[in-house]
């Protein structure tokens, strides 16, 4: 412990809410090296929604490395890409209707929309993007110019430009219609606003406080990028690949977004692949426009293409997920009902949480669960949302054992204040 203590830089995150040394998972258990076992609700941030060594998926892993199929193939075509694209349009574009073209980017998210942005920007000629309120899309410096938080835009250095911030989906309260206060600054000569090259946008925000647009909301927005010649950016890099009970987030609303960034769990194995989804006709890329030595990662490819053949082919799995949702979504509102007025359900699918009107409870509301053995972590502009970011292959016994250990530590960290009041 002491070793990445004096040697690992301060900017580390998980292992400050979590320090302990860990050496084993498997599926939504992690495991230390004194053997204590942890219920993992924070799934490497969303890049685990199969679980910790899926069998499958790690069956097709080490059957590819023994046979010495390439590990690194930069843009070369090789047997590991053609089968992954050819499954992904296959089981998830195509029964979907969407037409798209793959780019496969440096292997971060934040990277898929540095070149998405810049993708938009080409297009149209243009350099403005609009964001929204709590919106978080990376922090690379094109990325964290479209990202809300203070916190990580003041980590830049420097001033950041060429992006602008509207109302989210009910951020001025549920009366509010950001969309036409969107649609107005944009049709005003004179609000200061010129026409962007594209509107980015999270379906769920993630790391934003797990706020979800609505269906009507999202197709409004799909419709004033049309009016005002703008592309729809949509950001799905922590919220797709099943995360909310569809294979993609905004799914439910119908819409089709022009450009759409994937990464966390599309490898499906926790290996490093981002990709950008765009409608053809935006394809004016030049050769090495936008390029990255390890957009060729074979092995992400490999298991992504097992991922998607696995649990993809049908609804099965998809049903499963939205039927774990509603486990999860109950036990998350009783524990609100026990407390009213003081916590409330945020979310969608399996990206779900509970946010506190006083954010100074979520921090010993974590710190307790970890006590426990669950492994759970906070969000929102003032980490006042507890956020549940299990595997998607979580049992239900170990959905409801977590969700338990969540409620249990509520309790005393409600009643020791409580306590302390009086």
């Amino acid at each position: 412990m002491e070793l990445f203590k004096s040697t690992e830089s301060e900017v580390r995150v998980y292992s400050r809410a979590f320090p302990v040394i860990f050496n084993r998972a498997k599926n939504a258990h992690l495991y230390t090296e004194g053997g204590k076992e942890y219920l993992d609700f924070l799934a490497g941030a969303g890049s685990l929604n199969y679980g910790h060594n899926n069998d499958v998926l790690k069956k097709a892993l080490l059957e590819y490395i023994e046979a010495d199929g390439v590990s690194q193939g930069l843009d070369l075509f090789t047997t590991a890409k053609h089968d992954f694209i050819e499954s992904y349009k296959k089981h998830i574009l195509e029964p979907r209707g969407l037409n798209y073209k793959m780019q496969f980017t440096g292997p971060t998210g934040t990277n898929s929309v540095e070149a998405a942005m810049k993708l938009a920007r080409k297009v149209k000629g243009r350099t403005g993007i609009i964001s929204f309120t709590n919106g978080f899309h990376g922090v690379t410096t094109g990325a964290v110019a479209a990202t809300g938080n203070k916190h990580h835009r003041g980590g830049v250095g420097m001033p950041l430009g060429n992006v602008d911030f509207l109302f989210y989906d009910g951020y001025l309260g549920e009366d509010v219609d950001t969309l036409a206060i969107m649609d107005k600054v944009l049709s005003d000569g004179s609000s200061g606003f010129e026409t962007p090259a594209a509107v980015i946008v999270e379906a769920v925000q993630g790391e934003g406080g797990l706020n979800a647009a609505r269906a009507e909301w999202l197709q409004g927005l799909q419709k004033l990028c049309e009016k005002h010649d703008m592309l729809l950016i949509l950001d799905d890099i922590q919220a797709g690949n099943g995360r909310t009970g569809e294979f993609f987030s905004f799914e439910f609303s119908g819409i089709k977004p022009d450009i759409v960034t994937v990464s966390k769990s599309l490898s499906g194995y926790g290996l490093p692949m981002a990709l950008v989804l765009f409608k053809p006709e935006l394809d004016i890329w030049e050769s090495g426009e936008h390029n990255g030595t390890f957009r060729g990662n074979s092995m992400a490819f490999v298991t992504a293409r097992a991922a998607i053949e696995t649990y993809w082919k049908d609804d099965a799995f998809a049903n499963e997920v939205k039927a774990k949702a509603r486990v999860l979504g109950e036990a998350l509102q009783a524990i609100c009902d026990k407390y009213p007025g003081e916590f409330h359900v945020k979310g969608r699918g399996l990206m779900r949480g509970i946010e506190a009107k006083n954010a100074e409870l979520t921090a010993p509301v974590t710190r307790r669960a970890f006590e426990k053995g669950l492994i759970i972590e906070t969000s929102g502009p003032n980490d006042e949302v507890i956020k549940c970011l299990m595997p998607l292959t979580t049992s239900e016994d170990d959905l409801r054992k977590g969700a338990k250990l969540l409620a249990e530590s509520v309790d005393e960290i409600m009643q020791e204040g409580m306590s302390e009041a009086s």
